[in-house]
């Protein structure tokens, strides 16, 4: 893919489906008001039957998003990582450190007076990018390799430490600080409890699916044949979820339209400091531009999917902290369609005897990512 591709090349190489996720989210949404209008007890019969704390009808759907994405990751490549470790360990530096406390700072700057919205965009920025960070990656000319180890590696730092993380920046540092946090003391095993739930039981799932398939079918089977059908899955998940969420809270986002606008700006905020400050201190560490342009996707990409499903295991699938979590994957692929140009356009400045990117046989000889889709964060 060339640098000096026209404009519009990078979203075409989206899949139809990928190009229009806001659009098929603000549908979802729209069809969860009219049936949550229409059926008023509908929140109700959805919990008459619960998975630990949620409704057996949402848990099905937060399983059901994270199952296809958890299939995808490629866990074998984790033996890559002593071969680079300086450049693992600025990922991780970038993921577990920087991130959060980015996050944090800006959820407490622009959201005050929100804690549940402030709240939701904390375990946001927590849930690190396991899935379309590969297809933004690929866009950018970045390495599919380095990407691949740093999507195994953050699937198993969120089984990890995201409970430990949570409790630390939703109860013990804004206590610390002096925050009345007394309606969100929230325990490191109720968020534990449902990491272990929502991603381990799908990232044991998706791990076992890739080492089965792969030994009876062959990677290259894997690769492109089933996974561009078991993709797309992962939105259906996502919307599915949407659909029922906003049929028991739908009434929220009509009343409080603003707030929506509130919760976008410090995720936007979010994304052009964690990609820009990664790119540069990659760049400022001597990596290549393929390097640096997966670390910083990493580093700026999240896992919605998780955030939305540790928000309702948590606080419920009626609380704000969900409802922050639905809005990031609505301004997700505009933001970083934007990054993946603003890429482009530092690659051929800064790396200029770069040329034109190779990707590395294992993966460019495989059907490109734009035919499946893939639902970050």
């Amino acid at each position: 893919m060339s640098t000096s591709a026209p404009a519009d090349s990078i979203v075409r190489k989206l899949s139809v489906i990928d190009r229009l996720l806001p659009v098929w989210i603000f549908a979802a949404m729209a069809l969860g008001i009219g049936l949550g209008r229409a059926f008023p007890d509908l929140g109700a019969r959805l919990d008459t039957v619960k998975l630990d704390t949620v409704s057996l009808p949402i848990a099905i759907g937060l399983l059901w998003m994270m199952y296809p994405v958890l299939a995808k990751v490629r866990y074998g490549e984790l033996g890559r990582l002593r071969a680079r470790g300086r450049l693992f360990t600025t990922s991780l530096v970038l993921n577990w450190v920087v991130g959060p406390v980015l996050m944090f700072a800006l959820a407490w700057l622009f959201l005050p007076d929100l804690p549940h919205y402030r709240n939701g965009l904390i375990l946001i920025g927590l849930a690190r990018c396991i899935a379309m960070v590969l297809i933004w990656n690929m866009l950018a000319c970045g390495s599919n390799e380095v990407a691949a180890v740093l999507v195994a590696l953050n699937s198993v730092f969120q089984i990890l430490f995201y409970s430990v993380l949570g409790w630390l920046f939703l109860t013990i540092i804004p206590g610390a600080l002096g925050a009345d946090v007394t309606a969100f003391d929230v325990s490191m095993g109720s968020i534990a409890k449902s990491v272990l739930i929502f991603l381990g039981v799908p990232l044991v799932a998706g791990a076992l699916t890739r080492l089965g398939l792969t030994r009876l079918k062959g990677e290259a089977w894997y690769e492109q044949r089933f996974l561009p059908r078991l993709g797309p899955t992962a939105l259906l998940g996502l919307l599915y979820t949407i659909v029922l969420m906003f049929a028991m809270q739908g009434d929220k986002l009509t009343r409080l339209p603003l707030d929506v606008v509130r919760i976008s700006l410090p995720l936007l905020v979010y994304f052009g400091i964690m990609f820009t400050s990664a790119f540069f201190l990659s760049r400022r560490l001597g990596f290549s531009y393929e390097e640096t342009a997966s670390l910083s996707f990493t580093a700026a990409g999240n896992n919605f999917e998780l955030a939305i499903a540790v928000a309702v295991g948590v606080f419920g699938m009626a609380s704000g902290e969900a409802l922050a979590g639905v809005v990031g994957p609505l301004i997700e692929v505009p933001a970083l369609i934007a990054l993946v140009y603003l890429s482009l356009w530092l690659k051929r400045r800064l790396f200029p005897a770069s040329g034109e990117a190779v990707l590395p046989r294992r993966f460019d000889d495989k059907a490109p990512p734009s035919h499946t889709s893939e639902v970050s964060r």
